[in-house]
């Protein structure tokens, strides 16, 4: 199961999400951030394809994960420090 928690698009077009990763009665609750960069076009029409996460949480409910990871979906630096760091060796 995959639920879009959050979603928001950033200035330059990529979509950064929080999805839920365990059904939705099922505890703890795991969700991960992730950045789609190919959310526009004919690529975007897969709506199965889903980017690698780059940060995952648990939590014991849907509201604690998504309080957890939304200081680093909300602004831009914070994604890009996110995305430097899974590129990072």
């Amino acid at each position: 199961m995959s639920d879009v928690l959050y979603e928001r698009t950033m200035p330059e077009g990529a979509t950064v999400r929080i999805r839920r990763l365990t059904p939705t009665d099922a505890a703890p609750v795991r969700a991960v951030i992730e950045v789609d960069r190919r959310n526009s076009g004919p690529r975007s029409i897969d709506a199965r394809r889903m980017p690698p996460p780059l940060m995952a949480v648990e939590g014991e409910t849907e509201q604690s994960v998504v309080a957890a990871l939304l200081p680093f979906v909300e602004e831009d630096a914070a994604v890009a420090r996110l995305i430097a760091q899974r590129s990072a060796p």
